[in-house]
């Protein structure tokens, strides 16, 4: 089985106790470890697969906590730097009665900004591997520059890449995402995941068949997009493919993307995904969207990031 090896930031979810407009009684905020691409390691490795972790953490409390939280689960940390120049990033997370979030992020400054490839361990691509990324590591011109340096070193050991946009607007300079730099990186990847309001906002006044066209062509194989408890759809250059969610109520989308996209990569560390082709195999990709949803909709009846992740037994594997 193909291992993960996931790279940007973990951070913490510090977690309101108040749903919706309630606001009885004093707001407390409960941490969770959290970070997309860390949820995406963690969701992985609790489906079995061989799941690796690279960021920097800061030398303080919360960056222990997160590596804690990141080994128990049964992610390999040996990638994962500590540094005192900076701390671990912080997200306060609010919700609606639907568990919908909003964050408000404590970063920059943050300790994951400032990996570079120098911290990268001796031959981390030194076979090919599923490499995951996500657009947050975009932010600021430094990491940005090496998660691009990172994505073309996996591309050339012939390793899979992924990419889940997962766009923070608050994150980035002026609430402004740099669209072009996004569009940058996902046209590095083999693998997309996007929200149908991460495609709107990439997209822009291009209409979105021609837009989706465009990234198959550069070098995407498959394109999955997610409407929260909506319909997903995967597009390759010659099919979509649809698939319906389980209907569940969710408490706390968080990891909800972040479980769906570790559930694909599941699929794929398990798929020959090295022979060209595979993403025309019809029967793979029902059994791997499939399997995203089941554990999309189990993640999302569940506080938190990491500790709403299923296990293999939880999606019937």
């Amino acid at each position: 089985m193909t291992p993960v090896i996931a790279f940007g930031e973990a951070l913490v979810d510090m977690l309101s106790s108040r749903l919706g407009d309630d606001r009885q009684g004093p707001e407390t905020f409960t941490p969770y470890a959290g970070g997309a691409p860390a949820n995406v390691a963690v969701a992985c490795a609790c489906l079995g697969l061989n799941s690796r972790f690279l960021g920097m953490l800061g030398a303080d409390y919360f960056g222990d906590f997160l590596a804690q939280e990141l080994r128990h689960h049964g992610v390999d940390v040996s990638g994962v730097v500590r540094t005192d120049q900076a701390r671990t990033a912080l997200a306060f997370v609010s919700r609606d009665s639907s568990g919908e979030r909003t964050f408000d992020f404590y970063r920059p400054p943050a300790a994951d900004l400032l990996y570079r490839t120098e911290h990268l361990p001796a031959g981390v691509f030194a076979d090919p591997a599923i490499v995951h990324l996500c657009s947050n590591s975009l932010t600021d011109p430094e990491i940005a520059q090496t998660t691009l340096a990172i994505t073309e070193m996996a591309r050339r050991s012939g390793s899979l890449v992924s990419v889940d946009a997962n766009l923070r607007h608050n994150l980035w300079p002026d609430h402004e995402v740099d669209v072009a730099l996004v569009t940058r990186l996902l046209d590095q990847a083999d693998l997309i995941k996007l929200s149908t309001d991460e495609l709107d906002a990439l997209r822009g006044a291009h209409p979105r068949e021609d837009w989706l066209a465009q990234r198959l062509a550069a070098n995407a194989r498959l394109i999955v997009i997610t409407d929260g408890p909506g319909d997903v759809s995967a597009y390759t250059s010659s099919n979509i493919t649809r698939m319906t969610p389980p209907i569940v109520e969710a408490v706390d989308t968080t990891a909800g993307g972040d479980a769906f996209i570790g559930g694909l990569l599941a699929a794929l560390a398990a798929h020959d995904w090295q022979q060209d082709g595979w993403q025309y195999d019809a029967d793979f990709l029902d059994h791997a969207l499939s399997l995203a949803c089941r554990c999309g909709a189990h993640a999302v009846t569940r506080p938190g990031a990491y500790a709403a992740l299923p296990t293999r037994e939880d999606v019937g594997l």
